[in-house]
Formats: structure tokens, C-alpha cells, sequence
């Protein structure tokens, strides 16, 4: 599976990491397990460096407003998104659905940097 994460508790921190083509089903499976573990308010890593979308527009964009659904649901916690340079235009529109959410959130091209700054966010 090219999506693989982890759900600290303690660190209140969900880290999520893509390597190859993620589906539409993938990631609807990450998003059911933030929301079984009740993670909505941790902080969130997103590495997709060496991932890319493996679905249609009309599929990243039912996945943002799925995302954004949550919202409504109680506080969210930070998201560091790191992209690669070529997938930014393809995921600009569910950037922007997740940009309304009332939460840091900042894209990263690189890991490190994505790293660090979500470790300096309140947990």
C-alpha cells in the first residue's frame, strides 16, 4: 500500500507518508482511521514527497470536501503538507478547501523543514 501512517497519541501527532500512486480508496482508509482514533485535533504531518494522486480531479476534490466536513466536528489539529513541485497545480483546489479550516496549515517541498515546523506547533 503507498500510503502508510501512524496515529501517536501521545505525541497527539498523526504522520502519514505516501510512496507511488495513492487511490481514492487509500486515502478514504487514512481518513477512517483519524477519525476511529479520534485524531481530528492532533497535529499532522502529510509527506507526499514520493507520492502522487492515483485518482481523478472529481476524486481529490470529493476527499477535500470530505476533509473539510470534519471541521465542523470540533477543533483540527495543524497540517504540514509536503508536495512535489509537479503535483502542486493538480492539488492546489483541495489546498485551498483545507486552507478555510480555522488551524495553522502551511506546504513544504521539503520534509525537513515540514518537520520542524509542525513540532513547534501546540499538540
Amino acid at each position: 500500500m503507498p500510503l502508510h501512517w501512524t496515529i501517536d497519541s501521545t505525541e497527539k501527532l498523526v504522520t502519514a507518508t505516501a510512496d507511488g500512486g495513492v487511490t481514492r480508496a487509500e486515502f478514504e482508509a487514512f481518513l477512517d482511521a483519524v477519525g476511529g482514533a479520534g485524531a481530528h485535533g492532533y497535529r499532522k504531518l502529510f509527506d507526499g514527497a514520493h507520492g502522487e494522486p492515483d485518482m481523478k480531479p472529481h476524486d481529490i476534490l470529493a476527499l477535500g470536501v470530505r476533509m473539510r466536513a470534519t471541521h465542523a466536528e470540533g477543533p483540527i489539529g495543524a497540517l504540514a503538507a509536503v508536495v512535489p513541485g509537479n503535483m502542486a497545480d493538480e492539488l492546489n483546489r483541495v489546498l485551498g478547501i483545507l486552507a478555510a479550516a480555522k488551524r495553522p496549515m502551511r506546504v513544504f517541498r521539503e520534509v525537513g523543514p515540514a518537520r520542524k515546523w509542525i513540532a513547534s506547533q501546540p499538540a
